[in-house]
């Protein structure tokens, strides 16, 4: 199963409207699926996905800050940790069970610390702060091969520009998905941003 390096970050989301995000999301083609954890009843909400999609997509969560989360997300049916910062323990706890950790960077420093700890990526947060000179300058430095997205700021109208200077992929959170948005609309927004997105990669 191959998933397009796009995360729907789904801040805000409640259990009543995961599964119809969800499905218009999947059908739209965004397969890589987070929901923070300062979203009302975030572990509702991932184990409804996680029950629903998970054969067909990666199903996590943001903003995850302490080891205690990163077992609960796991419990929940949860693949995936993002966090807003590089946190060794909670990488560790994330790979010791097995799942991915993305992990929020921003300096040289953070990266190498990151992927020291075994993140399977770089989440560039935010990424309109480091931007495209600052990604190919760290891009020089770190081991060849490292996946890194970019979160904040970056929409499907520069995911070309993005690619460019050496991103992998890219976290959409409001652009995307807020509260009381419908799931259509969701639907019709994703569709946009696979699009730009395939585009982008196109060999």
């Amino acid at each position: 199963m191959t998933h397009r390096s796009l995360i729907a970050i789904l801040r805000g989301l409640s259990p009543s409207e995961a599964l119809d995000v969800g499905r218009a999301l999947v059908e739209a083609g965004i397969t890589i699926i987070e929901v923070p954890l300062n979203s009302p009843e975030p572990l509702r909400s991932i184990r409804i996905l996680a029950d629903a999609f998970g054969d067909r997509a990666v199903i996590g969560a943001g903003t995850v800050l302490k080891t205690t989360q990163v077992r609960d997300v796991q419990s929940a049916g949860g693949r995936l940790i993002v966090s807003p910062n590089a946190d060794a323990e909670v990488i560790a706890e994330t790979v010791r069970l097995g799942m991915q950790s993305w992990p929020g960077v921003l300096t040289p420093g953070e990266c190498f610390a990151a992927l020291k700890a075994g993140s399977t990526g770089l989440k560039v947060f935010p990424a309109f702060q480091m931007g495209t000179e600052g990604l190919k300058a760290v891009r020089a430095v770190i081991p060849e091969g490292t996946r890194m997205y970019m979160v904040g700021g970056v929409g499907p109208d520069d995911f070309a520009t993005w690619r460019a200077a050496g991103a992998d992929g890219f976290g959409i959170g409001s652009a995307l998905y807020k509260p009381g948005r419908s799931a259509a609309d969701v639907g019709r927004i994703a569709g946009e941003m696979v699009a730009a997105y395939d585009a982008a990669f196109a060999e």
